[in-house]
């Protein structure tokens, strides 16, 4: 692929993504010269939502598991409710989760996402937060939990909700800044 070090993946299940939680990081991290690409388990479209009530619908440019984490500089978990779960039962967003773990680069999951973390097992022994309705699953897997806007914890980036969005995508952008510069 051309360009691959400046592509930021966004993985999201089929339906049930908030919306601004793509929408808005994924607006920051194009305005800053990077390409976003759109990760699912399956091809076709992804249904977002506005909290309950269906949404837009966005193109998926890839499936995860024909996806490579050497491909991209970051990957980015929007949260809503549904969309970490259906993430969290497929065996190749799982596996691509950890495999972005291990190399160290960026990943930044907002309120309900960092489910998707635990269930890959890779927050053990990290600080991060979350949406509160699942930080006692994020400490039983080993997490440290508190209540802040955005926690970066070494290439861990985490934020509780939309409202935190700004603090998100700013810590997002500036782990990319840093990562590009050596």
């Amino acid at each position: 692929m051309t360009n691959s070090s400046k592509q930021v993946a966004f993985l999201v299940a089929a339906e049930g993504i908030e919306e601004i939680e793509l929408t808005s990081p994924w607006e920051a991290v194009k305005d800053a010269g990077w390409t976003p690409r759109l990760l699912s388990p399956t091809s076709g479209e992804v249904q977002a939502f506005n909290h309950l009530d269906k949404s837009n619908t966005y193109p998926v440019d890839a499936e995860v598991k024909a996806e490579s984490p050497d491909d991209y500089a970051a990957l980015v978990l929007p949260g809503g409710v549904a969309n970490p779960d259906a993430l969290r039962q497929d065996q190749d967003a799982v596996r691509f989760v950890q495999q972005m773990m291990e190399t160290g680069k960026p990943i930044a999951a907002i309120c309900h996402a960092p489910w998707l973390l635990a269930e890959a097992d890779v927050i053990r022994g990290r600080t991060l937060t979350s949406y509160p309705s699942i930080r006692t699953d994020l400490r039983n897997a080993g997490a440290e939990v508190v209540d802040e806007k955005v926690v970066i914890d070494n290439n861990l980036i985490t934020s509780r909700n939309p409202d935190d969005l700004e603090a998100f995508n700013g810590a997002l952008l500036e782990a990319l800044h840093h990562g590009s510069a050596g």
